[in-house]
Parts: structure tokens; C-alpha cells; sequence
């Protein structure tokens, strides 16, 4: 076996066993609490874990390279941390955590810590405010707001709080996630990414609004990258807990992403969850900004557009004000159009926010419910303005059931603003998946399919369709990709003439027995 097969297969071991230890440490903890409602204390402590080894890390090997082979942040006074470590760490790192404050240090005493909950609270509260007045504040601002070590969802007295906080911790800390140096996988981000999909896939609906499937995920990443090598920066206007962000991380470290990531969230919790997902993916607050509002009333990133990729999984047709507040008719994202998205369907209000964010070169690739390509009245309008623009690309019809708390069968618009030709390349990849016990999939062979149709632009029959704009112009700029590549018939073709000479030479056979038991029938009275 080669090194590169012995270092995937490596992975895979290490990704298994991680997944087992912490789904069973997170099960086990939370007792009779519901996962879902349990989900920000498993979270907020792995990352609390991440950011004190990470800190421990950063300033062990400063002093090692420096001669000093002993030294152990986790063994000084904060006297000498606050002393010799916190200046410039802030500006570095983001933050600052005393060496009594950091996790190895709190997990040792914490079954005997009368004031575990209280000490917890004290030390994240110290942990945002050791970033106030830099310019990660807004980075590290109420980051652990969600986890409320005072809550009784883990239990009814101070004691009953601090054994649950103190099993949380203990369980947390047993888990091997290597060093920094050594881990083939990222061990801590990809734990992270984990909880947060088990966490969704069993939350049913709810978990949908904040997590987007991985597989799901590196196909837009893909889309949007094929063909580029750098761009400047990312965007997801939605962005929930921060995946589709990452997923761009995770397929293209090889490529160029220059001004980082950018995304809004308007849940407080998926907000939180996105900026820790950032930093366990070791992305430095400097090169991330996630910024909480509502995206179509109060757009947060307008000093950094445009953007070169633009990914997005908004929600599906939810009502928003729409013409309801005259004044949105004039904002420069939606007035090109001449229409506003109905107050009872966003999407297109969300649609037409990528596309104003979106650069000269840009690529967009968002999930969209299959209704707002057919539906009629302004949603018709909006798309005529589109495709009359030049700005549609091209639209993917995917598998139902791949989006927790949800079966239908969602579609990928992608959008662009330097298009040669006028004309949609429509797929069909209804039938690219998987089948798994409570979702499909896609696997990598399916995502393979998908972006080298993307990219060829052929026609391939019941599979995809390259259509010029004068056809979808006579099909009333109708985009749902079922009027442009037809379904495969997969009903049984039948010869009729081989058939009617099939039921002819049954019902001789059928002749000859009865016959045949006519006279035994005779032979037998005859008796």
C-alpha cells in the first residue's frame, strides 16, 4: 500500500473512532435533557477545550524555538502570563486566556469545584471581555451566550448543574484528539462538523436551518470554484452555523482565497455556532467576519462587496415584508428587477441580494425551492429579468430527501455576470444519490457527474440540456429543468405481437389440459 493510501485509510480510522467517542460522550451526558436543547453546552465546551490548547500551543512553541524545551504555559502563575504573555497575544490571537482559566487547568478540579457553574460563566465571560477594545471584539463578542451554566436544563440545584457541567468536561477531556502537529485529520473542526449534522439530522426541521449537508455542501463549493484558481473572498448571506463557508476551506486550501470569509446570520445561536466553527477550523479572526441581522432588511457586508463566490441555502419561500416597506423598491439590490419577491415568498428577495453582491467575475451558487422557477405574477418578472440579463447559468434539479427535516427535492441556481453565450445549461441529477436509512446522499462519483456536465456544457439525453435563450423565452421563462431534459421512461417497453402470441400459446396449453382432464373426469364416472 502506497503512502497516500496508507495516509487516507489513516484518516478514515482516526474520523471513525472520533465520531464514535464523542456522539457516545455527548449521549451520555445529557441524560434526560433533549440533544437538541443539550447541543450549545456539548459545543461551547469543545470549543472552549480548542481555544485553551490552541492558545497553549501558540505560546509552547514561541518559548521551545526560543530555547526554553520545558516550558508549559498551562505550570505559570497568571501573573506571569498577564506579565510577559497577554500583551500582543490579543492582536494575534483574537483573545486571551490565564493560565488558571484554561481548560487542562479547570477539568482537573472540576467534581470537587463547588462553583464549577459560576467559575465557568466567570471565565467565558473573561474570555470575551479579554478581546474588548481590539479589533476582534466583534469577533469574540458573546460567543458563549448560549452556554448558560446556570440553566436548569442541567438541573435543579448547583450540584446537579455542576456534576452535569463536570461530566461534560471530564468526557470532553478524555477524548484523544492528538496534538496540533500529529493529526492527519482536523480533529477538533471535524468533531465540530460532526455533533452539528447529528445534531440537525435529529432535530428534523429545525436542524435544517442551520446546517447544510457536507455533500451538499462541496458541490456548491465546487460549482462556484470550477475553473478558478483564486478569488478574493467568500459570502454566504445565510450561513447558519458556517458549513457551506468551510466546505470552500476545506476543498480549497490549494487555492488562493485572499480576504477570507464573509457571512450574516440572523439566529443568535447559529451565529455563535458559525464563529466557533470558524476558529476550529483554525480560521484567525482576521480573516473572517460573521456579522448577526436580517440580511434582507439590514445587510451587514455592504463596505466589502463584491464578492467573487457567493454560496447560500436560504430558507425556503418564508414570508418577509416585501412591498409592505415602500422604501425597498429603491434599494439598489432589488430595483434592477422592477419587482419586489412577494411578501408570502423570500427567495427571490434573497436571489437577487447574491446576484448585487456578486462581482463582474463572480460565481453564485445557492439552493432554491423548485416552486420560484415556474411560479407566476412577480417571481415570473423577476426571472424574465434574469435570464433576459444573461445572469442564469444554470440550474440543477437534486435528489429528494437530502436536506434534513425536509423531502423535497430542492434545486441549485447558479448565477454569473460574465457569461459568453446566452444560454441555461439545465441537469437533471434527480437520480445522482445514494440511499442511506434516513437520508440520500451524494456521493463523490455523483458530485463528479454533476460538475463535469457543469463544466462540459453538452447535451446529454435525460440527463442534461445546454438551451438557448429563445427557447426558454417560448416556454415563458419557465426554468424548472423538467421542461427542457425529459424523464427517462423507465416502464417496461412490450411487443404486442409477441405478446398476443404468448397469450395464444398459453391458452392452447390451456386447451390441451383441460381436455385432458375432461377424460379423466369420463374415465372416472364411467366407473
Amino acid at each position: 500500500m502506497d503512502n497516500t493510501s496508507l495516509k487516507t485509510t489513516n484518516e478514515a480510522t482516526q474520523r471513525s473512532e472520533l465520531h464514535r467517542k464523542i456522539w457516545a460522550i455527548a449521549d451520555d451526558v445529557r441524560g434526560a435533557v433533549d440533544g437538541w436543547d443539550f447541543k450549545q453546552y456539548i459545543l461551547g465546551i469543545l470549543f472552549y477545550r480548542f481555544i485553551s490548547e490552541n492558545m497553549t500551543e501558540f505560546f509552547n512553541s514561541a518559548e521551545r524555538e526560543a530555547g526554553d524545551l520545558e516550558f508549559d504555559y498551562t505550570q505559570i502563575s497568571d501573573e506571569e502570563a498577564e506579565q510577559d504573555f497577554r500583551p500582543n497575544t490579543v492582536e494575534d490571537k483574537g483573545f486571551f486566556i490565564l493560565p488558571s482559566q484554561l481548560f487542562a487547568n479547570v477539568v482537573k478540579t472540576a467534581k470537587k469545584n463547588d462553583n464549577l457553574n459560576t467559575d465557568l460563566a466567570n471565565i467565558f465571560k473573561a474570555i470575551e471581555a479579554s478581546a474588548v477594545g481590539f479589533p476582534s471584539e466583534n469577533d469574540i463578542k458573546g460567543l458563549f451566550e448560549d452556554v448558560d451554566t446556570t440553566s436548569n436544563r442541567l438541573g435543579g440545584t448547583v450540584a446537579e448543574k455542576n456534576q452535569r457541567l463536570a461530566d461534560i468536561l471530564t468526557g470532553i477531556a478524555n477524548i484523544n484528539f492528538g496534538n496540533f502537529q500529529d493529526n492527519d485529520i482536523d480533529a477538533f473542526g471535524d468533531a465540530y462538523e460532526y455533533l452539528i449534522s447529528n445534531y440537525a439530522s435529529n432535530a428534523g426541521k429545525s436542524g435544517g436551518e442551520f446546517f447544510t449537508p457536507q455533500t451538499v455542501s462541496k458541490l456548491l463549493a465546487r460549482l462556484v470554484m470550477d475553473g478558478k484558481t483564486n478569488i478574493n473572498k467568500v459570502y454566504d448571506p445565510t450561513c447558519g452555523s458556517g458549513s457551506l463557508l468551510l466546505q470552500m476551506k476545506k476543498q480549497f486550501e490549494e487555492h488562493i482565497i485572499d480576504e477570507g470569509f464573509f457571512g450574516q446570520e440572523i439566529n443568535m445561536t447559529n451565529f455563535n455556532l458559525a464563529r466557533m466553527n470558524m476558529f476550529l477550523h483554525n480560521v484567525n479572526y482576521n480573516n473572517f467576519s460573521i456579522k448577526r441581522g436580517d440580511t434582507l432588511l439590514n445587510p451587514l457586508h455592504n463596505d466589502e462587496k463584491p464578492f467573487d463566490a457567493i454560496v447560500s441555502n436560504p430558507p425556503y419561500s418564508i414570508k418577509w415584508v416585501g412591498d409592505g416597506d415602500p422604501t425597498l423598491i429603491n434599494d439598489e439590490r432589488f430595483a434592477p428587477a422592477g419587482k419586489l419577491a412577494p411578501k408570502s415568498y423570500a427567495d427571490y428577495a434573497f436571489i437577487m441580494h447574491a446576484l448585487s453582491y456578486l462581482s463582474s467575475k463572480g460565481r453564485a451558487a445557492i439552493v432554491c425551492f423548485p416552486g420560484i422557477f415556474y411560479r407566476k405574477g412577480a417571481e415570473k418578472t423577476i426571472r424574465q429579468y434574469l435570464v433576459d440579463n444573461n445572469f442564469v447559468d444554470c440550474v440543477i434539479q437534486l435528489p429528494e430527501n437530502l436536506f434534513f427535516g425536509t423531502s423535497i427535492a430542492t434545486c441549485i441556481l447558479v448565477m454569473a455576470k460574465n457569461k459568453t453565450e446566452n444560454k441555461v445549461l439545465f441537469i437533471d441529477a434527480s437520480k445522482e444519490f445514494k440511499k442511506e436509512t434516513n437520508n440520500n446522499i451524494l456521493e463523490e462519483k455523483n458530485i463528479d457527474h454533476i460538475v463535469e456536465e457543469f463544466r462540459n456544457r453538452s447535451n446529454q439525453e435525460y440527463f442534461s440540456k445546454y438551451v438557448d435563450k429563445a427557447e426558454i423565452e417560448e416556454n415563458d421563462y419557465n426554468l424548472s429543468v423538467s421542461t427542457y431534459v425529459e424523464k427517462e421512461d423507465t416502464r417496461e417497453i412490450i411487443d404486442i405481437k409477441v405478446l398476443n402470441k404468448e397469450i395464444e400459446e398459453t391458452v392452447a396449453k390451456i386447451d390441451t389440459l383441460r381436455a385432458a382432464i375432461n377424460k379423466i373426469v369420463m374415465e372416472l364416472e364411467d366407473e
